[in-house]
């Protein structure tokens, strides 16, 4: 088993590593302006998306929030994205679609200090707190987003109470995520069996999240050499999923899955 793979699997470690790796992560690499940490998502067959230009450098993973979203209209909606990152994500659905208000959670201090002074939009905010917890009333949302985080939790099936707790009947739970064979029963379970929640669309998406990660990869790889010392390069360029890392040879094997699924709460 090999350290990432060991890292998804044991939910302690898991915890630990992810609360020292983010905030130091953030802090290495804020200068360098990387609001995105997916792997990103590369459609041949798509119609190409329309972006303005900022926005044109991270085009592989507003793909990937694009295909999440799917259908999903979000203007004056009530929106959480749970595990926001560094905020791109937020940003560009806020300033595209105006939903009626746009909540972006991170369990990171460093990474919502880092989104609260770089994104700016109307409806727009971000707060600090723990997706096993999520610090908002019943029945606040009509969307709730989480994009290529869910991994990181220790109790994913409570994640999944949570969400559902939040969302309005009839609300959306957009989702995507990877897990290793040996996990990947669990979560579809959590998702497809769960009493509140209503499982529409489950889509096996490794093809185009690795033409997504050949995509990024000259940038994350300079990401890497840039912000971070030599010892870490290795294990940072695997959690990076640049072509030729351990988890970019996962997700070709196989051995990888990742997966995105629409969810409606049941009225």
């Amino acid at each position: 088993m090999g350290l990432i793979e060991e890292i998804l699997v044991r939910p302690k470690l898991r915890q630990r590593l992810w609360a020292w790796w983010y905030p130091f992560f953030t802090r290495r690499v804020r200068a360098q302006g990387i609001d995105f940490l997916n792997y990103a998502f590369e459609d041949a067959k798509a119609p190409r998306l329309s972006l303005a230009t900022a926005d044109e450098p991270n085009r592989p993973n507003i793909q990937l929030y694009e295909h999440v979203r799917g259908v999903v209209d979000l203007r004056v909606l009530r929106v959480l994205e749970v595990s926001c990152g560094h905020g791109g994500g937020a940003s560009y659905f806020a300033r595209i679609y105006q939903p009626m208000e746009y909540v972006g959670l991170d369990l990171n201090p460093e990474a919502i200090r880092h989104c609260r002074s770089r994104h700016q939009a109307a409806g727009l905010r971000f707060e600090q707190g723990d997706a096993q917890k999520l610090p908002f009333a019943d029945a606040s949302f009509d969307v709730v987003l989480n994009v290529e985080a869910s991994h990181c939790y220790p109790d994913f099936p409570g994640f999944v109470d949570e969400v559902a707790r939040v969302l309005k009947p009839g609300g959306k739970f957009c989702h995507a995520d990877l897990r290793y064979r040996n996990g990947v029963d669990e979560w579809v379970a959590a998702l497809a069996k769960h009493p509140r929640l209503r499982l529409d669309e489950m889509r096996l998406i490794n093809p185009e999240v690795i033409r997504g990660m050949e995509l990024n990869t000259p940038r994350y790889a300079a990401m890497v050499k840039q912000a971070l010392p030599g010892f870490l390069h290795g294990l940072a360029l695997d959690f990076a999923g640049v072509k030729g890392s351990r988890l970019y040879r996962d997700a070709v094997s196989g051995e990888m899955s990742y997966r995105s699924f629409k969810l409606t709460k049941g009225a």
